[in-house]
């Protein structure tokens, strides 16, 4: 019975953002809810066996639509694929777990947009402010601590990313260099 309401409340959520109800919409709305930070590929996953003939553009022109009359948010962790989610409007954060990649959401400290200020704005009215904290997560820690070799693996229901990080500078040398080897 929730199921049927959910598409119920869903239909009504297109319908009131000015959105035609198609099945495509409704089974990536009903995804993106059941997945929280899902990327346009493992929609295209979690909707192979209920529509086997949807295609990735198809996929990627409802989430358009859909984050477009903000029903869908869009966020872009760096070194990651866009992620979906349907928690919107609320100016909440996402915490990223460096090893492997865990997304959760944190609520604004500050609670209201944007919640930081810049201390120069260049003219620009700012309404947002994107924060993203990038750490490591209890499971990955825990494997760290006990010494698992695999506490860097992602874990089966965790969204990979690749956070950012700091790389070491590398010396230019005539070995690592292919013109250097040349006659």
């Amino acid at each position: 019975m929730q199921e049927k309401e959910s598409g119920v409340e869903d239909a009504e959520l297109l319908r009131t953002a000015g959105l035609r109800v198609t099945t495509p919409r409704l089974a990536v709305l009903r995804a993106t809810e059941r997945m929280p930070h899902a990327t346009a590929d493992a929609i295209v996953s979690a909707l192979s066996a209920e529509l086997p003939t949807t295609s990735h553009q198809a996929v990627y022109g409802v989430l358009a639509a859909l984050t477009g009359v903000g029903l869908v948010r869009r966020i872009e962790p760096a070194g990651s694929p866009a992620r979906y989610e349907r928690r919107t409007g609320d100016n909440h954060h996402h915490i990223i777990c460096t090893m492997c990649g865990a997304i959760e959401d944190v609520d604004c400290a500050v609670g209201h947009a944007p919640c930081l200020t810049p201390s120069e704005t260049h003219g620009f009215a700012v309404t947002t402010a994107e924060v993203t904290y990038w750490g490591i997560c209890e499971r990955c820690a825990a494997a760290e601590r006990d010494g698992d070799p695999s506490a860097d693996a992602p874990a089966a229901s965790a969204p990979v990313t690749s956070a950012p990080v700091a790389a070491a500078p590398v010396a230019a040398t005539p070995a690592a260099d292919p013109a250097a080897t040349r006659p």
